[in-house]
Order: C-alpha cells, then structure tokens, then sequence
C-alpha cells in the first residue's frame, strides 16, 4: 500500500518536462503514474517509478530538486462513488487528504488511486481493514 513518490520541481520552460522523462528513458526506468501541478513559474511532476532511489540519485545528478515522498496506492471498483467510499472512511478517522490521482488499470476494471495523506500509519490501517488492495502494479 505504500510506494514512494518522487517530486520534481520543474521551472516552468519549453522542453523541462520533455527533458525529465528523456533522462529517465535512457537509464530504463519507467514511469508507473504521474502528475503534474503548475503555476505560470514552475511546477511539480509527481512521479511513480519502479526504481525510486535510482531516480532520486539521478535527477539530482542532473541538478534538478527533488524530493521522495511515501504515498498510498490503492485499488478502488471503477464505478459510480467508487473514490467515495475510501475518501469518507479517511475524513471519518480524521485523515486530511493533501492531494490525489489516480489512472485506470488496463486489466481489470478497477482504478489505481494515490493518496498523500496526513497521517499514512493510521490511513493504511484504516484502508486495510476495510478491505482495500494494495495497488501491486505500481
């Protein structure tokens, strides 16, 4: 349930993010999920790989600021009020949600979410015992 998140922050130039991915590609390491939030001066990629520690000691090589962070990965049912379930049992328990995505699988009919949470300890507790999947493809 938990896998480690890698944020970059990126100046908001032609070609940064372009740059980023084209780094990651010649080392081999792929990118599982990933967003990106923006303001008119800079963003921050989001990112899921499968080698998190490589991609921590290699972007910073190439002098970008980067930070690793564990987030929650679970699979949630793809319908209707699916994310909701998860989201009212967290508020319920007091869990703020910093902030969220998610992407759906392509082999069954679920959806992958990432959460950032307040308190991740008492969140997988909550999130296991009722009877959330780790997401195992991230």
């Amino acid at each position: 349930m938990l896998v480690k998140q890698i944020s970059i922050f990126l100046e908001n130039k032609e070609g940064r993010l372009a740059e980023v991915t084209s780094i990651l590609a010649r080392a081999n390491i792929n990118i599982n999920a990933l967003t990106i939030a923006d303001t008119a001066d800079f963003g921050i990629l989001r990112i899921i790989v499968d080698d998190a520690e490589k991609t921590e000691k290699l972007l910073r090589e190439y002098g970008f600021s980067v930070s690793v962070t564990d987030v929650l990965a679970i699979d949630i049912d793809n319908v209707p009020g699916g994310i909701a379930r998860p989201l009212i049992m967290l508020h319920k328990n007091g869990i703020s949600v910093e902030y969220i995505y998610a992407f759906l699988a392509k082999e069954d009919d679920t959806a992958h979410v990432i959460f950032k949470v307040n308190d991740i300890e008492t969140a997988v507790r909550i999130l296991t015992k009722n009877g959330f999947r780790n997401t195992a493809k991230l």
